[in-house]
């Protein structure tokens, strides 16, 4: 029977089988010396193995065809801004590219209030930047104006 769990199962493993087949091109290394490929073969290997178990033991939940698809609005506007998101990051810049997609998913699709929506969405924006590009080191997208 087609349930919930093993479809989610499935779709976990096949990710994790697709991860193991793009890292195939890099350089694996060894335990001590690991390679770019490691971590992530290593990760795609756990997934493979917990989307095998659900699919395995996933008879119990609920059928997939009883799934309610009223929310798809709601998924296609997430979808929307990961993809600005991905796109608009090194043209706009981690700050400005975080924080309009924050302010679309607060302000849009939550329906909080402006004052919440800006605050939380350039604190989250600049906070995340100072840590990881200040205190951490990592280089995050400038943008063309070096925001």
């Amino acid at each position: 029977m087609l349930t919930t769990d093993r479809v989610a199962g499935g779709a976990l493993a096949l990710i994790a089988l697709v991860v193991l087949w793009e890292s195939r091109k890099l350089p694996l290394g060894s335990l001590r010396t690991p390679g770019p490929a490691y971590t992530p073969m290593v990760l795609a290997a756990i997934l493979l193995v917990f989307g095998t178990l659900l699919v395995v033991t996933g008879g119990r939940a609920s059928a997939f065809r009883s799934v309610g698809w009223a929310e798809w609005r709601h998924a296609v506007a997430i979808f929307a801004a990961c993809a600005f998101a991905a796109l608009a990051l090194e043209r706009l810049g981690y700050r400005v590219t975080v924080t309009v997609a924050l302010a679309f998913l607060l302000g849009v699709l939550e329906r909080k209030g402006i004052v919440f929506t800006v605050v939380f969405s350039l604190a989250l924006a600049i906070g995340s930047f100072l840590l990881f590009d200040t205190l951490l080191r990592v280089p995050l997208p400038r943008g063309p104006f070096g925001l």
